[in-house]
């Protein structure tokens, strides 16, 4: 039987009445009620269409229809959980493999990034039997609570820093402590891990972990400067620990070039572990971790069983499979690579027009820019960020702010984004950032 349809203010009040008021909701002053969606396109109760710019999940678009059928005829056949042998998982994780550097070759499949950071942690402490974890600041792994004391963006708001938690500087070369005029800034701030480290070892205590996105994304889309990561590497392991590449949110080819954004910084680096999630079910409850046999060994010699009732069941692999076929029959790759140079392409040509953009960064369909009051202080203007993502609204544009002030406005789009599409988007900011520059000159006049 169909339930009927809620009006929009009715959704509303029974979600506030049934719903934790800590699950927040895009635009909380006035929520869009979306009903249906295809591609890159968001539809409300009255038919409006919205862009979404923001739904890294859907990874090859909303609603797919080779996913939909991959779906539907692996449902109608059987779903089980994986002790019972089944050809998806093994598939699935044979094709993973083959995007990936030959040593990372022992899967383990579950059901969302959280899940699969977790268990990356607890992969980590059983081989280097150590415990310590360093991670960047600002960082967000994850909502479980092992993953909310690595996660500074969440700990910082709550009850503080753990003992066996250490936080190095954000790699950030447009604000941070090294930048881009600096001669060797991945050097630097791989310094700065090591700095950690040293410090962790004069405390008698030892590294099991070293925690990193591979594009720091709640930060505020940073692009790791090349050669950090192999830098990093080398004095965690000397250390004794491993090095852990949080692809969560930006693996499965959205920058591009590569399949894994950790690839950017070279053929020359494999992480020890390598985590994924959103994109990989476009929607559907889906992720993974990737590690080496040395450290999946050491997880089974402890003699504890791994189980997970639903992580490569055979419906979600299905599923995973289509998602592959269809980033490969569409070229989703090349058209993040197309778009996306074309989307920073416009933005930076808003650069040179606008002084509140202070910068613009990203790879692929992986893109930010910062707005910033003053280039010089690089101010940020929080405000009017939050400004700009309300105005964009109203014209039916879906983006959001991110960064450690939430005054970087970011790009994490469906793959199947356009060129058209970034025009549209693009043109709608250059519109408004021209009014509220305006305003921010009325403002300044009065006040002198």
């Amino acid at each position: 039987m169909t339930q009927e349809a809620f009006k929009k203010e009715q959704t509303l009040e029974m979600r506030k009445k049934l719903i934790g008021q800590s699950c927040r909701l895009f635009f909380s002053h006035d929520p869009v009620k979306i009903v249906r969606a295809q591609g890159q396109y968001l539809y409300d109760e009255n038919g409006t269409q919205y862009l979404d710019c923001i739904s890294n999940v859907q990874h090859v678009g909303h609603c797919h229809p080779s996913i939909t059928k991959a779906a539907t005829v692996q449902m109608e056949l059987l779903n089980a959980n994986t002790r019972f042998l089944h050809d998806n998982i093994v598939q699935y994780a044979d094709r993973l493999a083959a995007t990936l550097p030959s040593k990372l070759c022992v899967f383990y499949f579950v059901n969302s990034g959280s899940e699969a950071n977790d268990l990356a942690l607890r992969l980590a402490r059983q081989y280097t039997q150590n415990e310590d974890v360093i991670v960047l600041d600002h960082a967000y792994h994850g909502h479980l609570t092992s993953l909310i004391d690595i996660s500074p963006y969440k700990f910082r708001k709550l009850e503080g820093q753990k003992e066996w938690v250490h936080v190095a500087p954000i790699p950030d070369t447009y604000r941070g402590l090294y930048r881009r005029d600096h001669l060797d800034p991945a050097q630097a701030y791989a310094e700065e891990v090591k700095n950690v480290i040293d410090d962790v070892l004069k405390k008698g205590r030892k590294i099991s972990a070293f925690f990193v996105e591979s594009l720091p994304s709640v930060a505020g889309q940073i692009l790791l400067p090349p050669g950090y990561c192999q830098k990093v590497a080398q004095y965690v392991r000397a250390a004794g620990g491993v090095f852990v590449a949080d692809e969560i949110q930006t693996g499965f080819g959205r920058v591009g070039s590569h399949f894994w954004a950790f690839q950017l910084q070279g053929d020359d680096f494999c992480p020890d572990i390598v985590t994924m999630g959103k994109p990989m079910g476009n929607g559907h409850p889906l992720a993974c971790v990737v590690t080496t046999e040395e450290i999946a060994g050491a997880f089974t010699a402890n003699g504890v069983e791994y189980f997970n009732t639903f992580g490569g069941n055979p419906v979600s692999c299905a599923i995973g499979l289509a998602v592959l076929d269809v980033i490969e029959k569409e070229d989703l790759r090349g058209n993040a690579v197309r778009v996306g140079n074309h989307l920073i392409k416009l933005l930076r040509q808003l650069q040179a027009k606008h002084p509140i953009i202070g910068d613009v960064r990203g790879v692929g369909l992986f893109v930010g820019f910062e707005l910033v009051k003053d280039r010089m202080a690089l101010t940020p203007a929080t405000e009017e960020a939050a400004l700009l993502v309300r105005r964009l609204k109203e014209k039916h544009i879906c983006l959001s702010t991110d960064g450690s002030w939430d005054n970087v406005i970011k790009f994490k789009p469906p793959m199947c984004f356009s060129i058209e599409d970034t025009e549209r988007v693009t043109e709608q900011i250059d519109h408004f950032l021209t009014e509220i520059e305006n305003g921010l000159q009325d403002t300044n006049n009065k006040n002198e």
